[in-house]
Parts: structure tokens; sequence; C-alpha cells
């Protein structure tokens, strides 16, 4: 029996132990996942929404403790941490949209009697969460899919064990049926066993690497559905914007944000060569120095915390590194914010990398990189210089460049004076290349919970001789 625990990243203090799920318990929950299905999928859709409101009354109930809970496991800051459970509690609404908009039932009559469109269910859908937003990204897929009829095995990510002992507690207390919703706790060797345990549908958040592990093993079961939402090497370009201290702020709030860890988070910023790619630097640096970083539960209140673990924080800094001894001209530095403090915590970083051979690879972490163009179809190439393709953005005056980028950009979330990290539930949020599978989540999760069946059907049985060409009279 293998035990871990998870932790605190900024003081250390253990926040949850306990036992990994053996491949012989994950087995039993794939299980009893498989016999709830039938009676899960066959009851009025109407009951499977009511079960999901009692679900969102104790998520807005205990909304408090969940989220001081994922802020003690990854180190976010309580004000995002209280926005992520807020949007958790959201998504049971949208979601109920999502399905009558996109995968509900349609009919039309026909000369024959009726061509119908319905939906159905996968059947088992394996969830791996990630540990950057514990709750929301899993709770965005596992809410449709019971929506939709399918049962759901969920495993919560390593680093953040508790919250998603909290989300299984908040379904019980939602009175789900026995096996609809199911947890199992562990690392690698966890997932793997719930990869192996006959799934119909694997939902996963998480990095290029592991969806491409995930793209080779399935190849040959195509009766399993893959959503895979994965990083990005995202770009923001500043051309023709005049205010240089208004483009700071959509910078940082694009490459900042939550430390960092965001997958939409901007990671290479495009400007200008000469004096106006300056300002725009310069003005960055100038507001990434007033930002508090601090504990989740500091005063005052932190705009950045920590990032998941020291070990992320030694990675960080070490890919930086790395960048900087390719040739990579540090601007802003990018070390432990102290040494009285956790490594967890890391100072924002930028390194000017024009004319430097970097890899094309997401650090999942606040390091952003920067390169000058001499022209806006320089600008437009080097953004698509990548083989991710999550999100995108352009901070301009100038609409007309607007129009350009956004037809020849090529990425799921594509924001104008926007930050890259802007989304919403009642949209689509994915990529493509190496950023997913082209089944985007948020609005379009229905999509990929359920499938479409095609009726033609007739109320009584007719002769159709007439439909039969080439009969002997």
């Amino acid at each position: 029996m293998t035990h871990f625990k998870s932790t605190d990243p900024a003081t250390g203090e253990t926040v949850w132990e306990g036992a990994a799920a053996s491949p012989a318990e994950v087995q039993a929950a794939a299980d009893r996942a498989r016999a709830a299905f039938p009676d899960w999928a066959d009851r009025p859709r109407q009951d499977r929404i009511d079960a999901l409101k009692r679900y969102q009354a104790v998520l807005k109930d205990r909304a408090p403790r969940m989220a001081e809970t994922i802020s003690r496991e990854t180190g976010k800051a309580l004000w995002e941490t209280t926005a992520e459970l807020a949007a958790m509690a959201g998504k049971v609404d949208i979601s109920i949209r999502a399905y009558d908009e996109r995968t509900g039932e349609r009919s039309a009559d026909t000369a024959f009697g009726r061509a119908i469109l319905r939906h159905r269910p996968h059947g088992v859908a394996a969830v791996l969460g990630p540990f950057n937003f514990p709750g929301h990204l899993p709770n965005g897929h596992i809410v449709p899919a019971l929506l939709a009829g399918d049962t759901v095995v969920f495993k919560p990510s390593e680093e953040t064990p508790l919250i998603g002992q909290l989300m299984a507690e908040a379904f019980e207390a939602a009175d789900l049926p026995e096996g609809v919703i199911n947890v199992v706790q562990g690392g690698r060797d966890t997932g793997a066993a719930l990869l192996d345990a006959g799934i119909d549908a694997l939902m996963f958040t998480g990095s290029g690497a592991a969806g491409a592990h995930f793209r080779r093993k399935f190849a040959d079961d195509p009766h399993v559905i893959l959503a895979l939402e994965l990083g990005g090497n995202n770009p923001l370009v500043v051309w023709d914007a005049a205010d240089a201290d208004a483009v700071a702020g959509i910078v940082v709030q694009s490459a900042f944000v939550t430390t960092g860890q965001r997958c939409s988070c901007a990671r290479r910023l495009i400007v200008p060569e000469g004096k106006a790619g300056d300002a725009v630097i310069e003005a960055v640096i100038a507001l990434v120095d007033r930002l508090v970083i601090g504990r989740w539960d500091s005063d005052p209140e932190p705009y950045m915390g920590s990032l998941i673990s020291e070990r992320a924080g030694e990675d960080v800094r070490g890919r930086a590194g790395e960048l900087a001894d390719r040739g990579g001209r540090i601007l802003k530095g990018f070390g432990r914010v102290d040494t009285e403090r956790s490594g967890a915590f890391c100072y924002p970083g930028l390194l000017d990398v024009t004319g430097v051979e970097v890899p094309d690879e997401e650090i999942f972490g606040p390091i952003l990189q920067v390169r000058r163009v001499a022209s806006f179809d320089a600008a437009l190439h080097e953004a698509n210089n990548t083989r991710y393709g999550l999100s995108a953005g352009l901070v301009s005056d100038d609409p007309a460049n607007w129009d350009r980028f956004i037809r020849r950009i090529r990425a799921g979330v594509v924001n104008f004076n926007r930050p890259t990290t802007g989304a919403a539930g009642d949209m689509p949020f994915g990529g493509l290349g190496a950023s997913g599978n082209h089944r985007p989540s948020a609005y379009y999760a229905a999509d990929y919970c359920a499938y479409p069946v095609a009726s033609f059907e007739a109320e009584s049985v007719k002769n159709i001789e007439s439909e039969i060409k080439g009969l002997l009279p």
C-alpha cells in the first residue's frame, strides 16, 4: 500500500495524507460506475438535473471551506480560490443550457413519419484532474458528463487530493445514486490503472506530453472518446498601442496571474523593435515591481501566491536559467523571493530571447519570453511559430490589425485588448495542435459527453415496395 500526502507549498505543513488506490480498488470503482450506468442513463433527464442542482447547493454552502482548502493545497490567493468555487457552482446552470443547445433532442416531420436526433451517453468516463484549478477544471468535465447520463471515476491530482475528497463528499451530500460518481486517490500508477479499467471516455486537463501519451495508448481503441485540454506556448502581440501603462496591465494579467500556472497564460510577448517595444517592457517591469507576492492568507492580500511546490519552483527557475544560458537577456529577475520563505515562491521573470533559438515548450510558471520583431507580418509569423495552439492575444489601437490577427492566428482562444487568460464558461475553451484534440471544454463539453443518434421512424409498418427500384412486375 502506497501512502502519499499533500502539503501547503507556502509552509510545508501537511494538508492531507492517505493511501493511493491499488489497481484492484481502481477496477472496483470502475465496476461500480459500470453497474450504475444503465439506471443513471435511463432516468428522466430532470432527475439528473435535480441531482446536480442539489450538488450545486452543497457547493454554495461549503464554498468558504473548499476555497480555503484549495488555497492551502495550491498556494493560490484566497480571492482566486473563492472565484473558483463560484465557477464550480455556476457550471451546473451553464451545463444544463449547453446540453439543451448542443446535445438535446429535436424532431422533424417527414413524408414517412419523423426524423429524430437524440444523444446518448458514452458510459464510464474517467476524469483526471490537474493541480492548478483542482476543483473547477475536473468539475467542468464531471458535471456535463453526469447530466448527459455518463457515470464517472475521478482521480484528483496527487498534489491536491483533499479538494478531490471534498468534492466526493459534496456529491455524497447531494444524494446521487451509488456508483454514479467515484473518487480514487493516487499518482501516476493509479491513473494508469484507471486507463486500463475498461473506460468509455477519458477527460483530461494537463500537459501536452501526457496528452500525446493518451493518444498513443488509445490509438487502437476508437470507442474511447478522448477530451484533452492541454498546455500552450501562448503568444501575446503588442502592436500600435500608444498607452504603455494600459498595455502593461494586460501583459501582467496574461503572464503572471495564478503565478503563471494557467495553461492560457502568455508565455511569449512579441513587441516592435525600437522605442515602442522598449516602452512596453519598461511599463511591464514597473508594474511587476508593484505586485504583492505572499501566502494565500497574508495581509495585504497577495496578487501572486506560491507555485504548487518547491520542486516546481526549482524547475521553473532552472528552465529560465537555461534560456539565459542559451543567450536570453534577463530583463527582470526570476529567482526565489527570499531564503526565509519556501522555494515555491518565485519572482516573475522576463527574458529577451530575440534572435535566440529556444525550445518550443511551456514553462508552467511566471516566466515571460520577449521577442522583438520589425513588422506586424513578422509578429504574426512569430505568434504562430509554435506546435501549440491554445490561446493568443493582440493588444492594439488599430482594428485593422485585429482583423488580420483573428483571421491568421491558430489558437482556440483569441483575445483582443484583453488578457490571454480571459475565458468564460458559456464559451468553448480548448486548442489545437499540441494543445488539444479539437474537443474544447467549457460550454462545448456537452459535445464530448454524449454521441448523436439519428433515427427515421414511422408509427406503423407500411408497405414500401414503391421505394424499391428494380422489382419484377
